[in-house]
């Protein structure tokens, strides 16, 4: 009853901040705050299913979030069909190379053993090596030079871009599995130095390879799940109801987007958390939990443990598949080189410790509470430094040297607030329930 308490009363706190945002800065920050507080919860999920679930450290969340946002273009963007004449045909047959080097490889490792085995697989590799380079080259330089300044990329399936969510899920859930296959059975900070790096290589070929994202010159105008704010503004119906609630026309269209959103992304996360409950109370969470407190004693007992963890841990790479998917969603845009650690790692591992892993809710709870605090500390620090100095003059170089620091109240508030969780609440806001 303790913990329903707390759910109860520390979700209630969260909702009153939402309130207080709208009621004294803007509804259209609120809503924004919200949409994106909705998505940071589920890649906090994704994560708490790995750690909190099964011990599993992986610090290669931004990896899996950008391959939900690469899934995102290549279900939703149209085609340039200028760019597919030009060398569309050399990329897929450089695909059809590499799968057919890796089938190669499987076939020669099931049948010859030994050095005969080794020196095999390596003339496999490099002959398939050469090939794919050989088409690969000219196809992709082909492809760039297509309208480079509009387009230089293969676009996409031209799509409805919610179909993306699912799509960047298996995405996420294929590299986990080859991430998994390499990496699982390391100890935890050697798994966490692979998926780092790992997640630092897709996000390197995504900034570098122009034929499949454009790279740093970035997608925009993905098209939209929700109506458009100019088509919201062209309703009569609207337009009455704008007049009649007394808000401004632009203002009230951006709130009816905003909410649209909210109910998608919410609906996505209530099914995620609902499945992540349901498994969570089940023989296979209680196994879960089991190899996570003693991977010894699970294995004596004949449980897979590298199996287990395998799976697990696509799991959660999937789920932060779609978050990913849904924040390039939101976005309409695809930046490559948004995708940085402090953002996509760091905070989504902050969301884990303050909610509580181990517990799915406490995870949401610590997505929407340490998303707002992100978004809020620096307007909220900026008018503590403006009153603190406001007995200061306005050519003082203290208090113009405070005001331009008032950006950096960010990371010094994700700080506290870590301290003060760890300090007084080292299992979370809501932590793992005893069962």
């Amino acid at each position: 009853m303790i913990f329903k308490n707390r759910d109860v009363v520390l979700f209630g706190a969260m909702g009153l901040l939402f309130l207080a945002v709208g009621v004294f800065q803007s509804w259209n920050l609120s809503l924004a705050i919200l949409n994106l507080g909705l998505i940071s919860a589920i890649m906090a999920l994704g994560v708490n299913i790995q750690w909190g679930y099964a011990g599993l450290l992986n610090v290669g969340v931004m990896g899996f979030a950008a391959l939900g946002g690469l899934a995102a273009i290549l279900v939703s963007a149209p085609p340039v069909q200028e760019a597919w004449v030009a060398g569309g045909g050399g990329v897929i047959f450089t695909l059809l190379v590499v799968v057919a080097t890796i089938i190669a490889i499987i076939f020669a490792y099931n049948r010859t053993t030994g050095a005969r085995r080794r020196w095999l697989i390596t003339a496999i590799g490099v002959i398939g090596f050469f090939c794919a380079r050989y088409f690969y080259g000219p196809a992709t330089q082909a492809i760039e030079q297509v309208n480079p300044a509009t387009s230089g990329y293969l676009g996409g399936a031209g799509m409805p871009i919610i179909f993306s969510w699912v799509v960047g899920g298996i995405f996420a859930a294929g590299a986990a599995w080859v991430v998994g296959k390499v990496a699982l059975g390391l100890r935890s900070d050697y798994l966490a130095i692979a998926t780092l790096g790992i997640s630092e290589i897709i996000i390197a070929i995504l900034k570098f390879e122009d034929w499949m994202t454009r790279g740093v010159k970035n997608v925009i105008g993905l098209p939209r799940p929700v109506p458009y704010e100019v088509n919201i503004q062209e309703s009569v119906f609207f337009q009455e109801l704008a007049a009649t609630a007394n808000i401004p026309l632009v203002e009230f269209s951006s709130i009816i987007v905003k909410l649209c959103y909210a109910l998608l992304f919410g609906a996505v996360l209530l099914f995620i958390l609902y499945l992540s409950e349901k498994a969570l109370k089940s023989p296979w969470g209680r196994m879960m939990r089991a190899i996570r407190d003693n991977e010894t004693a699970a294995e004596a007992m004949g449980k897979n443990v590298t199996g287990r963890h395998l799976q697990v841990f696509i799991l959660g790479s999937a789920v932060i598949g779609v978050a990913g998917a849904m924040l390039t969603t939101i976005d309409g845009q695809f930046t490559p080189a948004s995708y940085q650690p402090l953002r996509f790692t760091f905070l989504i591992w902050v969301m884990v410790i303050v909610g509580g892993s181990g517990n799915n809710r406490g995870a949401v709870l610590g997505g929407f509470l340490i998303w707002f605090a992100w978004v809020e500390a620096e307007p909220i620090g900026l008018w503590l430094i403006d009153t603190l100095t406001s007995g200061l003059g306005d050519d003082s170089s203290l208090r113009s040297h405070l005001m331009a620091s008032a950006a950096h109240m960010r990371l010094m508030t994700m700080g506290l607030i870590l301290l003060l969780v760890l300090r007084f609440a080292p299992k979370g806001l809501l932590p793992e329930r005893a069962r």
